[in-house]
């Protein structure tokens, strides 16, 4: 029985049809491969979404608490995306996930099918027929863009889901069953804790009709979110369980309200939904989200899929898909073009759309706000997304660079701080991480060429969120020109990335012509100085007095002053005043031994042990390409006068941190900058510094690319004589024009045209002809 089960779900998930745009264009979504990710790290979650969708309907694999007796469990870092591929059993499927996020939370309203005895526990991973998980095989599992499928091995059930952008889309195919059920379970979570859910409801209409909400605090502190359910078969019977301790029990007890009662609350409240079945009988479920109101998830429902065709819906998604992998085209090997359009796929899971649609949606003050000509997003980690991803937007999606723009001013005008966001999610702004990073984005979009929003009220946001005493030791920031390590450990970190905001407000306000604010801010923008140790050569720790901290290891990351990074790296973060750096520390040639020396030396494992984003898959000597903070370092050789080297470390990362296969990225994903890494690499260009309008060459690793830019303009990338052998750059072309500098400028590429590479085997260590 279950064998054919596993053979029939397989026929059903390969026979999805032609894509109705495809004609002469090719099927790019084949190249996809959701399960590529981190495993230790948790960054995968494999399961439907749509590109931007609020609704990322996937399986949870465990349920490892945040804490036990109230001490963090490091286990629960490996669930980050609720999915480890490593796990033998699934818990059920959950609508909400984050894209390899170095903290967590979401895994909201968890569904799963049984048969049989009806649990209402998840059971252990140990002994899953405890509760009400199930055992599966990655044989029987299958993700493509939209669609996921799995057999259910202890209930012989065939699981698949799709999304909308608003709406996830379940269908189960049952065995015969007297005793078939659909857990709802709406104490589920990922980073979940006891207390987490502040209050959960939930109200049967009739005997196909469900809607609820639930409130909780984690790290959104108040998130609510509310739903809509309709099945495609009656409910035969319904009831709950709500397993907290009540002292006071109201009046409400009067009920038996476990049993076919339409109203259902609680703290801990697991509910179930039965029916009869019959062999191979297909029950399906609209599961639609709104941070609103039920009547909004019910709008958004009847909105996005007013039937129950479950493959028309995975169609328009895979159609979605390929819509937006169409943005750049590349000639490349099958194997590359996997981790290319895997990697591009990954970039275009977050922001995601957060409003209703008919605009509505909750503030950062918990308000109900409409978007007035714009769509609002949510979902901004912008101490890693500043960096690459939100540049590759600004290129590929400039119309919702614009949105998102509109999104964070929506914020900072909701703010009671009026402060742009700093990492923002589902209504709340969680406060994780340093910099007031917003304002990078905002500038190098102004400075690029995206319009669609008030320039001049993004300057004063920008002001703003740079001039708050109370966040991150702005105060002594602006008294003393750095944060002192007796202030924060993470002082020197914050000095670095601060001063290159700074840096980018100068330049927004260089671009609408307000001079002083451009000349305060260029002068704050050099505060890194102040931290450059000249005795040791690397950024240090300074207390307030002025002295520097001792002992100081440059090869530690933890207690020196920098967050998740040592000296060795973050000394090197000066992106907006590269020459100015290689000065400091002595010239080309010793900045260039410095940069050797970062990729070969070897890190003691003792130096990272404490820091859960920086492990040994992610080094390359003692460089951290895991983790962000240094994605810009092997392109400093250009500035050095030694681009070939910067060619040779960009294809050294890019073969060997981007592989394909479940654990195939070297760290955290971080909603999308790891991939936006590799896909600028790929290209053969990259953001160093964005709002500098600039980008640094590389080292291409595709035959040919075709990128969509505004107003239906083309660049057209060619690659002259590539190979594995051939990574150096022998002459560069931008519409017949040499690049003599190894720097591309936006305004170049923005007009479309095409981009030219020679490239050869040996170095060219000559100016380029």
């Amino acid at each position: 029985m279950f064998r054919k089960l596993s053979i029939l779900l397989l026929c059903t998930a390969v026979a999805c049809g032609p894509l109705s745009s495809q004609n002469q264009t090719e099927d790019l979504t084949r190249y996809v491969n959701p399960m590529i990710g981190t495993q230790e790290m948790g960054h995968v979650f494999p399961g439907a979404t749509v590109p931007f969708g609020m609704v990322q309907l996937s399986p949870d694999t465990d349920t490892i608490p945040y804490a036990v007796e109230g001490k963090y469990t490091g286990t629960v870092y490996r669930y980050c995306a609720g999915y480890q591929y490593s796990d033998p059993t699934i818990v059920g499927f959950s609508h909400t996930h984050f894209s390899g996020t170095g903290h967590s939370d979401l895994g909201d309203f968890l569904i799963m099918p049984t048969t049989g005895k009806l649990q209402l526990n998840p059971g252990t991973a140990e002994k899953p027929e405890s509760g009400y998980r199930s055992r599966f095989s990655h044989g029987t599992e299958t993700a493509t863009p939209g669609y996921y499928r799995v057999a259910l091995e202890d209930y012989q059930i065939a699981a698949e889901l799709t999304t909308t952008e608003h709406v996830g889309f379940h269908q189960y195919t049952f065995p015969e069953s007297d005793d078939a059920h659909i857990i709802l379970d709406l104490t589920h979570g990922i980073y979940n804790y006891d207390g987490k859910v502040l209050w959960s409801q939930v109200w049967v209409h009739n005997d196909t009709l469900v809607t609820g909400y639930r409130i909780t605090s984690g790290w959104a502190r108040t998130n609510y979110l509310y739903f809509a359910m309709v099945f495609s078969k009656p409910i035969e019977n319904y009831g709950c369980r709500n397993d907290e301790t009540q002292v006071y029990r109201g009046f409400w007890r009067k009920f038996d309200q476990e049993n076919n009662f339409p109203e259902m609350g609680g703290r801990k409240l697991k509910t179930h939904f039965d029916f009869k079945t019959e062999a191979g009988e297909k029950i399906k479920i609209k599961f639609a989200l709104s941070a609103v109101s039920t009547e909004g998830a019910l709008k958004n429902l009847y909105a996005e899929v007013p039937h129950f065709d479950f493959e028309r819906t995975r169609d328009e998604a895979r159609e979605k898909w390929q819509k937006e992998l169409e943005r750049i085209r590349i000639q490349a090997t099958p194997e590359k073009k996997e981790t290319f359009y895997t990697s591009l796929y990954h970039t275009f899971i977050n922001p995601v759309q957060y409003m209703d649609v008919d605009g509505q949606y909750r503030g950062i003050d918990h308000q109900i706000h409409k978007a007035e000509g714009f769509v609002n997003y949510s979902v901004f980690s912008l101490w890693d997304t500043y960096r690459a991803l939100h540049p590759l937007l600004t290129i590929i999606q400039p119309e919702r660079t614009s949105d998102m723009i509109n999104s964070m001013l929506a914020h900072y005008d909701q703010s009671v701080h009026k402060l742009l966001p700093v990492w923002s999610h589902f209504g709340n702004e969680n406060w994780c991480m340093i910099g007031y990073h917003a304002v990078p984005v905002i500038a190098d979009a102004w400075i690029n060429g995206i319009r669609g929003f008030d320039p001049h009220r993004a300057l004063a946001a920008s002001v703003s969120s740079a001039s708050y005493p109370l966040y991150g030791n702005l105060d002594d920031y602006m008294k003393l020109g750095y944060v002192p390590f007796d202030k924060s450990a993470n002082g020197s970190s914050m000095t670095l990335e601060y001063a290159y905001d700074d840096w980018t407000i100068a330049q927004l306000a260089k671009s609408v012509g307000n001079g002083e604010v451009a000349e305060k801010f260029m002068k704050r923008s050099e505060n890194w100085k102040k931290l450059f140790n000249e005795q040791t050569g690397f950024i240090g720790a300074k207390m307030s007095d002025g002295s520097w901290k001792a002992p100081f290891d440059p090869l530690h990351t933890a207690n020196e002053g920098f967050i998740e990074g040592n000296a060795w790296n973050y000394s090197l973060y000066v992106p907006h005043d590269v020459p100015e750096l290689i000065r400091k520390i002595g010239g080309n040639e010793r900045f260039t031994r410095y940069l050797d020396t970062l990729f070969t030396m070897y890190l003691p494992d003792k130096y990272f042990a404490e820091t859960e984003d920086v492990t040994r898959e992610g080094l390359i000597g003692c460089y951290v390409h895991g983790n962000e903070p240094s994605h810009h370092v092997p392109y400093l050789y250009n500035w050095a006068g030694k681009p070939w080297k910067t060619q040779e470390r960009v294809h050294q990362i890019k073969r060997t941190m981007y592989l394909n296969k479940p654990d195939g990225l070297c760290g955290n994903d971080d909603c999308g900058q790891m991939s936006a890494w590799y896909i600028f690499s790929s290209l053969g260009f990259y953001p160093v510094a964005p709002a500098s309008g600039q980008y640094a060459i590389g080292s291409p690793s595709v035959e040919a690319a075709t990128i969509q830019l505004q107003d239906g303009k083309e660049l057209r990338i060619k690659v002259e004589n590539y190979s594995e052998k051939n990574i150096y750059v022998q002459r560069v072309e931008i519409n017949g024009k040499p690049i003599r500098d190894y720097t591309l400028l936006h305004s170049e590429l923005a007009g479309g045209g095409e981009l030219l590479f020679k490239m050869g085997s040996k170095p060219m260590k000559k100016t380029v002809k």
